[in-house]
């Protein structure tokens, strides 16, 4: 039954033809009769394809073993029969390859009872390690013959008969008694260089294991610890990867620091193009102004006498400059809507990773936040759009524009005395020097300047304000809320690949600080 599992096993692997293939089928033995070995193997060296196997099958069987024998903590069973010549074997050729000092060589001579006769002394010769010598030397066995299978003999029954062969034998029974021929002798040989080997190796074995120890750790860490499986704990849990999700919510909102990159770092060229926009369209409102002036009599004079002008042409033009802003400002809006939910959402992705469902419910509020908090920010726009509407300014702060501009010197302002009231604002004789229409460019340019000043921070620290800060905000309260009234253990659960990976991980590093343990023991 066994062997036609191997077969089938075999077959699902390599095919149903004779191919290889690098994937081992396990067979483990459980016995107190056995000894504690692990045994591998390999296919023998191919020179010549038959059926349907590849042109180079004999290099495809070589790569397969060199991939096994080079293992420093492996032990090589050379496999020759006696009837062949062990000097010119591929199979010792190999080995000696990939163990040239030999200590990890053992050849194993089969099928003794197929020699020619007066060839004996020559086998004698080789397991004495007289022809190719070795440091592990050569161990002689006859196993069961194809007759002997077909027939069914048990292995119990065919040691017994190994053993009266080489009992009975004029040249090969003192190899029985020198420890050098029967298969229990192999397996007292194997067992002792396998524990030899070991002993040596330890260091190196240690060395690898704190190695691997290290490796699966780092690995874990990408992972995190993963819900508990006790649901009574998962509780405790969920409340500490919210409070650790908000907790970065809030340092992004206050410092604007998150990984790598500050979220300023974004929004600065947002509000840098805002304030290039106010400054670009600077240019569109002096030149209107200007033409307003040089056309007064042809497209704007009322009823107003010759020489007045009607002040309330040039706050049109005010109000529908102002009008006008109002589209950048909204597009403004939007680019930082997007930035702040995408970091929001950068946070979600690194504190709930492996938790879909969870994730999927915390990006559905940040959207929704964001979306309401743009309402409201719209709404301030259009409203502080509006308030533009009133062309106002206090006389003090459009006074100080004016004393600080070159508007003095066209008007010989400058030669009068006594033309301001209280606080040097300008009383009406000073305002009546100032009251001409060649001056109105300039005069509204500088109210242009009180508007851009307001406008280019009033923006930027609203939606830092409402996008930003109170958003943050609100989806950390909402976050808190939701422990209380959540499915924990439904939100908690994994995504499969990344839990079962966790799982593989943690099962390794058991058995990884198992056999550290094992090892440190017996040091």
């Amino acid at each position: 039954m066994v062997d036609n599992l191997v077969r089938k096993a075999q077959n699902d692997l390599a095919g149903n033809t004779v191919g290889i293939s690098d994937e081992l089928v396990s067979l483990e033995i459980s016995s107190p009769d056995v000894c504690d070995l692990t045994l591998i193997d390999l296919p023998g060296i191919t020179r010549v394809p038959v059926q349907d196997q590849p042109e180079d099958i004999g290099e495809q069987i070589k790569i397969l073993i060199q991939k096994y024998i080079s293992k420093s903590e492996t032990i090589i069973l050379v496999v020759v029969p006696c009837n062949v010549d062990i000097a010119t074997t591929e199979a010792l050729r190999m080995a000696q390859h990939a163990d040239p000092e030999g200590y990890r060589t053992l050849a194993i001579l089969t099928k003794p009872d197929l020699i020619d006769k007066g060839a004996e002394i020559d086998v004698l010769n080789i397991v004495q390690g007289r022809v190719v010598p070795l440091s592990k030397g050569y161990i002689i066995v006859r196993c069961r013959g194809q007759s002997d299978i077909n027939n069914k003999i048990p292995l119990d029954e065919a040691i017994d008969i190994e053993m009266e062969f080489f009992r009975n034998h004029r040249y090969f029974s003192s190899l029985l008694d020198d420890n050098k021929a029967s298969t229990l002798c192999l397996t007292n040989k194997l067992t002792k260089e396998l524990v030899d080997h070991i002993k040596k190796s330890l260091p190196h074995l240690t060395e690898q294991i704190n190695t691997r120890i290290l490796g699966v750790r780092e690995e874990l860490k990408k992972y995190d610890q993963g819900p508990p499986p006790e649901e009574e704990k998962m509780g405790p849990f969920f409340s500490e990867i919210i409070i650790k999700f908000n907790d970065q919510i809030d340092e992004l909102s206050r410092t604007g620091h998150l990984k790598d990159r500050n979220i300023y770092a974004l929004l600065h060229p947002v509000f840098k193009k805002w304030d290039i926009h106010l400054r670009e369209t600077e240019k569109l409102f002096n030149a209107k102004i200007t033409e307003i002036i040089e056309k007064y009599n042809e497209m704007h004079r009322g009823r107003e006498l010759l020489t007045f002008s009607e002040y309330i042409n040039f706050e049109h033009v005010i109000k529908d400059h102002v009008a006008a802003l109002q589209k950048p400002a909204m597009e403004t809006l939007k680019d930082v809507r997007e930035i702040v939910k995408n970091k929001f959402r950068e946070v979600c992705n690194l504190c709930f990773v492996q938790y879909p469902l969870l994730q999927h419910n915390v990006f559905k509020k940040i959207d929704e936040i964001q979306l309401k908090q743009e309402a409201k920010v719209e709404k301030r726009i259009e409203e502080f759009i509006a308030m533009e509407h009133l062309v106002f300014t206090q006389d003090k702060v459009l006074q100080k524009k004016l004393d600080e501009s070159e508007i003095h010197q066209k008007t010989g302002l400058e030669r009068y005395e006594n033309l301001h009231e209280e606080e040097m604002v300008l009383n009406s004789k000073g305002c009546g020097l100032l009251d001409t229409r060649n001056l109105v460019p300039e005069k509204l340019a500088l109210y242009y300047e009180i508007i851009y000043q307001r406008l280019t921070d009033y923006v930027p620290m609203l939606l830092i304000l409402f996008m930003l800060k109170n958003a943050a905000k609100t989806l950390q309260h909402q976050m808190l809320e939701m422990r209380n009234r959540a499915d924990v253990a439904k939100l908690l659960k994994e995504d499969s690949e990344q839990g079962r990976r966790r799982a593989d991980l943690k099962k390794r590093l058991e058995r990884l600080t198992e056999a550290q343990e094992l090892i440190n023991n017996r040091s």
